[in-house]
C-alpha cells in the first residue's frame, strides 16, 4: 500500500512547519511508503515560500502543488488527488485542528476491509452557534438526502481507497460530498471518532454564507447520484405528476358541472389545469432530451455505466 496525504493550504504559514513535523512523527513508523501532497490554493501570506522550503528539505516525502490563484478548497483537493500516486488517499486540513496521529488508526480500519474511513469530530473545538450547530443540521440533511449516514461530513480527515474516489470531478463546494460519491459506487464505510484541536494560528475560512452553496451543491449531488444515468425518471416522473394533477382538476370541474351546473371554462382551475398539462408534457420532453445527452456522454467517451471492484481470472 502506498499512502498519499493530500492537504489543501490557504494562508497557513505559521501552521505548516508544525504540521510537517507532526506528520513525520505519525507516519515515519508506517511499514509502507508515504508522501505528502501539499496544495497551495493561492495563499496571500508566506505559505507558498514555506511550502517550497519543506519540499526542498524533505524531497523524499513532500510534494507541493502551487495553484496560480485561489480556486477554493474543493479545487485544491481535486488538484492534490490528481497529483497523488498513492493507493490510499488521506485528506486533512492544514490548520492543525486535525491530528496527524489519527492517520494510522484510519489506515488500520482500511486494513479491516473498509473502502472509506471517515473522521468524526466527536468533541469539536469550534464555536457552537456559528460552526458546530449549523454543521449538525447540515450533516443530518446530507445524510438523509444522499443515503450515506455520517455524523460529520465536514470533517476533512478521511481515508479513501483510490478506486472509490476516481471517475468523477469535483466542483463548487463538493469536497464534503466525496463520501456520497464513493457510496454511489458501493464503497464500504465506517466512521470513527478523531481528535479535534482548537485553531492556534490564523482565522477560519468558513462562515454561514457557505450554507446556500452547500444546499445548492447537495441538489446537484442528489441529481448526479440518483438520476444522472436515467434522467427520465426525474423529469418524466415530474411531468406525469403534473399531468395527473391536471387530470384531477379537470375531473373535479366536470363533477361540479354536472352536480351544480357551474361552467367548467369560467373557473380559474381550468386555466391552471391546462398549464399543468403543458408543463408536464414539456418536462417529459426534457427528460427524453436528457436521455439522449446521457447516451451521447457515455458512448462518445466510452464511459462505462458500472464500476468493477475486482476481477478474478482462474487461468
Amino acid at each position: 500500500m502506498h499512502l498519499s496525504v493530500v492537504i489543501p493550504v490557504y494562508n497557513e504559514q505559521e501552521s505548516l512547519p508544525l504540521l510537517h513535523q507532526a506528520l513525520h512523527d505519525a507516519l515515519d513508523a508506517l511499514p509502507h511508503p508515504w508522501e505528502l501532497v501539499l496544495v497551495d490554493d493561492g495563499s496571500k501570506d508566506g505559505s507558498a515560500p514555506a511550502l517550497e522550503t519543506l519540499a526542498a528539505t524533505d524531497p523524499a516525502h513532500t510534494r507541493v502543488v502551487l495553484l496560480r490563484r485561489n480556486f477554493g478548497q474543493t479545487a485544491a483537493i481535486a488538484a492534490g488527488i490528481d497529483h497523488a500516486v498513492g493507493d490510499v488517499i488521506v485528506l486533512m486540513d492544514a490548520d492543525l485542528q486535525n491530528d496527524p496521529a489519527d492517520i494510522p488508526m484510519l489506515l488500520a480500519k482500511l486494513d479491516e476491509g473498509y473502502d472509506v474511513v471517515s473522521g468524526w469530530r466527536h468533541d469539536r473545538q469550534d464555536q457552537f452557534i456559528t460552526r458546530t450547530f449549523p454543521s449538525r443540521i447540515a450533516n443530518g440533511i446530507i445524510s438523509r438526502v444522499t443515503g450515506v449516514h455520517l455524523h460529520d461530513y465536514g470533517c476533512t480527515l478521511k481515508a479513501y481507497r483510490r478506486e472509490v474516489i476516481t471517475g468523477f470531478r469535483l466542483y463548487g463546494e463538493m469536497h464534503r460530498f466525496i463520501p456520497a460519491y464513493a457510496g454511489s459506487v458501493g464503497a464500504k464505510f465506517i466512521e470513527v471518532p478523531v481528535r479535534h484541536h482548537a485553531r492556534k494560528y490564523g482565522k477560519t475560512k468558513y462562515g454561514l454564507e457557505r450554507t446556500l452553496k452547500v444546499v445548492l451543491d447537495l441538489l446537484t449531488v442528489k441529481f448526479l447520484i440518483s438520476y444522472a444515468a436515467k434522467p427520465i425518471y426525474l423529469f418524466g416522473g415530474t411531468g406525469l405528476g403534473l399531468m395527473g394533477g391536471s387530470g384531477l382538476m379537470l375531473l373535479f370541474l366536470l363533477i361540479r358541472r354536472f352536480a351544480i351546473g357551474t361552467s367548467v371554462f369560467d373557473s380559474p382551475l381550468f386555466i391552471i389545469a391546462i398549464l399543468l398539462v403543458i408543463l408536464g408534457f414539456q418536462s417529459i420532453l426534457l427528460g427524453l432530451i436528457a436521455e439522449l445527452l446521457v447516451r451521447t456522454y457515455h458512448e462518445s467517451q466510452r464511459k462505462p455505466t458500472y464500476t468493477v471492484k475486482r476481477f478474478l481470472d482462474g487461468q
